[in-house]
């Protein structure tokens, strides 16, 4: 069988660089061997001046809010602006993007990604119909928009479809969440299988999967959501889902159900390993137990979380209670997976007043192999995506970054993983590769034009008159 092999200076394998050795991958992307064989050397394609580092898994995406950045950082003239009031902005751009321009915006976003070193996205997807709430002719017309998107720029997309049924407990109806609503779960999960039947027609093999995420427990009661996760475990998809992100959300569980979320959750069975929870910042003790007992997960969004004024989780409460914890970008404000990591840090720390809280105990365990773990491996995880790791038989997704650019020069060993983690800018990642093929080669895309262009013009018609 061909193959093809890269020699860059270093490889991040095993959670540690390794030199002189090259990795070889078939041609369809995956990853066979590893060898320091003098002769598989010289054949290699040779990466001077470059590291090697696994694609990062961005699990919590909304793509077209890529739409809404730069928009909101004013006042409203509420009396506090908070999460609440950026809402009502988020919903300007979620009623008027068309399907062509939920595509083109998307594609932006996906393309800001990977140019970032992101390989896989998890795409928290709740946009299904047309304005006013009326379906699609195709219910998934704007699902197969999304992943049309993804499959032009290249990127690994898990396609999380969401199910939202209401405003909130005791709230009337929102005509501006028309868009969301699917009221009866019978529909939702046909519309799911729908999507599921017709994705080999829309991306590539392997490039894209289907999972489910009820949005949250204010916006899904809960025999619909038994239904939706019940249907989730039958096909064995990973099921996201909001939790615990304002306070106000723990307030509305405790008035309808005599529970905060993540014990509603628990005590009603839905926690497992295939749950992720996404922000999960307002959770007491107790709650945090209950999620290391069902090995759950949460995705932190810090650069999101701290746009909007969510609040700083206890991450370091819940790694030490076995909860495994990945990255999402979320609202899109910014789309730099490596800037979470480092902020999720950065806030406990400022929270704290101490310095590298999320350390492990272990000596040999740096912050940033634990950091950098979780913005792949348990990312990858979260999402049943198959990278997160070079490890042979698994694809060649991965990022190099260049070894002399002036964020990370003179770092060698951990430090320049630390560099890597706590440092490293954009300028330093030259060449982002998904399965074997490079999408990204001296820091650009190809189309990269062509879709940064066609972006702006939907932007100057979206905001034209407001």
């Amino acid at each position: 069988m061909p193959e093809t092999g890269w020699l860059p200076d270093l490889v991040y394998k095993d959670r540690a660089f390794h030199s002189g050795v090259a990795m070889f991958a078939a041609a369809d992307g995956t990853i066979t061997r590893f060898s320091s064989d003098a002769g598989d050397l010289a054949r290699a394609n040779r990466l001077p001046n470059r590291a090697i580092l696994p694609g990062l898994v961005n699990v919590h995406s909304h793509a077209f809010q890529r739409a809404i950045r730069g928009r909101t950082e004013y006042r409203t003239g509420a009396d506090r602006d908070t999460f609440w009031t950026w809402r009502e902005k988020m919903y300007h751009a979620a009623n008027r993007l068309s399907p062509e321009a939920l595509y083109v915006v998307s594609r932006m976003a996906f393309l800001e990604m990977l140019l970032s070193g992101i390989t896989t996205v998890g795409e928290f997807h709740y946009v299904h119909h047309a304005p006013g709430g009326s379906p699609y002719e195709d219910h998934n017309l704007l699902g197969y928009e999304v992943l049309r998107a993804a499959n032009e720029v290249g990127l690994r997309t898990a396609l999380l479809r969401t199910a939202y049924v209401r405003a909130g407990y005791q709230v009337p109806p929102n005509p501006l969440q028309a868009r969301f609503i699917t009221p009866r779960v019978e529909d939702f999960i046909a519309d799911t299988e729908a999507l599921l039947s017709e994705l080999p027609k829309i991306s590539r093999s392997s490039r894209a999967w289907v999972g489910v995420a009820p949005h949250s427990i204010r916006a899904v009661p809960l025999e619909y959501l038994f239904e939706v996760v019940s249907y989730a475990r039958s096909r064995q998809m990973p099921v996201h889902m909001h939790v615990a992100e304002q306070p106000a959300e723990i307030e509305a569980s405790l008035a309808e159900y005599g529970e905060r979320p993540v014990a509603l959750l628990a005590k009603s069975g839905i926690l497992d390993r295939r749950f992720t929870g996404i922000h999960g910042i307002h959770i007491n003790d107790q709650e945090i137990k209950q999620l290391g007992e069902a090995r759950a997960r949460i995705a932190a969004c810090p650069t999101t979380e701290r746009n909007l004024g969510d609040g700083i989780g206890p991450t370091d409460e819940l790694i030490k209670a076995g909860v495994g914890v990945c990255f999402g970008s979320d609202s899109n404000v910014q789309i730099d997976l490596l800037e979470d990591a480092r902020a999720l840090e950065y806030h406990l720390r400022l929270n704290r007043i101490e310095r590298v809280v999320l350390a492990p105990d272990c000596a040999q365990e740096s912050l940033a192999r634990r950091l950098f773990a979780c913005a792949t491996e348990t990312g990858a995880e979260s999402l049943a995506a198959p990278g997160g790791k070079l490890e042979v038989g698994k694809p060649a997704d991965f990022f190099t970054v260049d070894l002399n650019d002036p964020s990370i020069a003179g770092g060698d060993g951990d430090a320049l993983l630390s560099a890597v983690v706590f440092s490293l800018e954009r300028t330093a990642i030259p060449d982002v590769c998904v399965g074997g093929e490079f999408l990204i080669r001296d820091g650009h895309h190809p189309k990269e034009e062509r879709i940064i262009r066609e972006f702006q013009e939907v932007q100057r018609k979206l905001w034209r008159e407001q």
